[in-house]
């Protein structure tokens, strides 16, 4: 199929999207990974070593040249600290294109959303491809992508608890409105959710706790790739509209009597 995604004009092989965190080592990191088929790998600026490649890290298991990395401003609470962090890791030869993160509150690490439009508006004017990771809130997500964002990663449930899409009807609001690329970010928990975010139209999903956590991360990062393709196609096929009564599946006409 000629169904390529594209953010900022870059080509992207895959739909599903993952993170780094949580596993029990890198070996274990670079084989789900493999196993996810995943083009895009987010790495948290703050938790890795980017600077020291005399030691041993996350770069010395998933390859730059294989993969897109897109670095990521996690644990950072201000708008101050999410720009000094891209910053870091424009500087340190990572990326120009970040995922875009400040967070509200610590206990539920939803965003804080007017920090996050403070920050997205200074990256986007230093030349950065802006990702942020926002609520569902439609009016946000205008906003942002006004200010010039590259996509909108709205979460489809707080960051680690697993409980899928919770507002369907926002994330439709926003596919509706968007011109950039949504990409649902936090809150996937199994392999249906992620087809569910992909059959409303969702452009991508980035996920990391659904995968690292499990039990058996390496299935499950295949069965979440399956899920993102087989709810991409079912979007692109368009579901059957949903009846109160049965219909027929064989004709009524030409039957024998």
């Amino acid at each position: 199929m000629n169904d390529i995604l594209k953010v900022a004009g870059r080509e992207i092989r895959s739909r599903l999207w993952v993170g780094t965190g949580k596993y029990k080592d890198f070996a274990e990191t670079k084989t789900a990974i493999e196993a996810s088929g995943a083009h895009v790998v987010t790495v948290a600026v703050r938790r890795i070593n980017i600077t020291d490649r005399s030691k041993e890290g996350l770069f010395d298991y998933i390859d730059p040249k294989k993969y897109i990395i897109l670095p990521n401003t996690a644990g950072c609470y201000t708008a101050k600290d999410a720009i000094r962090t891209a910053n870091l890791a424009r500087a340190a030869g990572v990326s120009d294109m970040v995922k875009l993160e400040v967070i509200g509150d610590e206990k539920t690490l939803l965003p804080d959303n007017e920090a996050l439009l403070e920050a997205a508006k200074i990256l986007v004017k230093d030349g950065f491809i802006v990702l942020p990771y926002t609520n569902d809130d439609p009016i946000m997500a205008k906003k942002l992508q006004d200010a010039g964002c590259h996509a909108i990663m709205p979460l489809a449930a707080p960051i680690g608890s697993g409980l899928g899409i919770r507002n369907p009807y926002n994330i439709r609001i926003i596919l509706e409105s968007a011109s950039v690329p949504v990409i649902v970010d936090a809150g996937v928990g199994t392999a249906s959710d992620a087809a569910i975010a992909m059959e409303l139209g969702c452009d991508a999903i980035l996920m990391n706790t659904a995968i690292a956590c499990a039990k058996d991360p390496i299935k499950m990062a295949y069965a979440m790739k399956m899920a993102v393709d087989a709810g991409r196609l079912a979007y692109l096929a368009g579901r059957i509209p949903k009846k109160l009564y049965a219909s027929a599946s064989s004709p009524l006409e030409g039957m024998i009597e």
